[in-house]
């Protein structure tokens, strides 16, 4: 099915970038039903399921609403991004603020003529109640399954916002969605995007108030999505870049790495390592067990050798293996691997 978005030069004025751990964390619920569903995710689901074997968790009433076989989910579970990359608590508030008759609009929409869950009918008779019951639910499952990862993740999502921002800049809006996905392009001031998963219905998308919010994910990896309806800002999701490096362990290389610490020193090939995920100076600092001086001075040798790239995100300085970095590393296979802590 093709879905179409028009999108006048204001609306591409308004449009922008942000990340959303809510959206990730919620997204990733699926993935423990179906572990074969993402391959790039699965090291995290072995990780997470093992968790679960020695403490399970129960989440009666956000699991029905989101692990479905239905096209959409509830909207507001997912409330556009407030800024560009707004903290957890900050999400979850939103979800319990969600207007009454928004809530009942869009469980209408999802389930209308068909069964609803049993949380569905408590959310259309008690929204405010349940919400606040489902933002718990959310919140201890986060704390346990996202959160020991969110550092990485966050490092390869404002990468990826970084990299299409540039691009944007460069070469304006066809440039950006035609790179976004596969499925999307732009076509005379309309989005056309090609969905296999959606359902009959009018193919056009409503947008929301002020502009498109462009939402980079791991767990989405490697489909996209976008909100037919929405209160809040229409939300465009898609598969972030270097996904699969979140879950990269650099602790866990294999093959003959003997060479590179040689020319390097062990140091510096460690890190050339652990930037095949991007990281910020302190982040690395933390994940080898080194001072955030030391591992600056290793940086600046390896950036003037054009073995590692950087640019700033907001505040933030990433830095990230070059090509001719991962040419060193000989493109040396990683392990898999999940930790319980970053």
């Amino acid at each position: 099915m093709l879905l179409v978005l028009e999108l006048d030069v204001a609306d591409l004025a308004a449009t922008r970038f942000a990340i959303s751990p809510l959206y990730e964390t919620l997204k990733a619920l699926p993935l423990l039903a179906d572990p074969g569903r993402s391959a790039v995710n699965r090291p995290w689901v072995r990780w997470a399921l093992a968790e679960l074997n020695g403490r399970p968790l129960r989440l009666p009433r956000v699991w029905p609403l989101i692990v479905t076989d239905l096209p959409y989910m509830p909207e507001f579970l997912f409330p556009a991004p407030a800024g560009q990359a707004p903290g957890f608590d900050e999400e979850l508030a939103a979800v319990c603020a969600a207007p009454a008759e928004a809530v009942r609009a869009s469980l209408r929409r999802v389930y209308g003529d068909g069964r609803w869950p049993d949380s569905a009918t408590e959310l259309f008779e008690r929204p405010r109640e349940t919400l606040a019951a489902i933002a718990a639910e959310v919140a201890g499952y986060h704390d346990r399954l996202i959160a020991p990862h969110w550092e990485r993740m966050r490092s390869v999502l404002e990468a990826d916002v970084s990299y299409h921002a540039r691009l944007l800049a460069g070469g304006g809006a066809r440039s950006l969605f035609s790179e976004l996905h596969p499925g999307l392009r732009w076509s005379a001031s309309k989005l056309l995007m090609t969905d296999a998963d959606a359902g009959p219905g009018d193919p056009q998308v409503t947008l929301g108030p002020d502009g498109l919010v462009l939402v980079p994910s791991v767990f989405s990896w490697p489909d996209w999505s976008i909100k037919k309806a929405t209160s809040t800002q229409t939300m465009l999701v898609y598969p972030a870049r270097g996904a699969a490096t979140v879950w990269a362990s650099p602790e866990a290389t294999t093959g003959d790495a003997t060479a590179v610490e040689l020319l390097l020193g062990a140091p510096r090939a460690r890190l050339l390592e652990a930037l095949c995920s991007p990281a910020t100076t302190t982040a690395l600092a933390r994940r080898l067990g080194v001072t955030p001086s030391a591992v600056s001075q290793h940086l600046a040798v390896l950036h003037r050798g054009g073995l590692v790239d950087r640019h700033r995100s907001g505040r933030t300085v990433l830095y990230q293996t070059s090509e001719l970095g991962l040419a060193l590393l000989d493109q040396a296979p990683l392990k898999s691997g999940l930790r319980s802590s970053p």
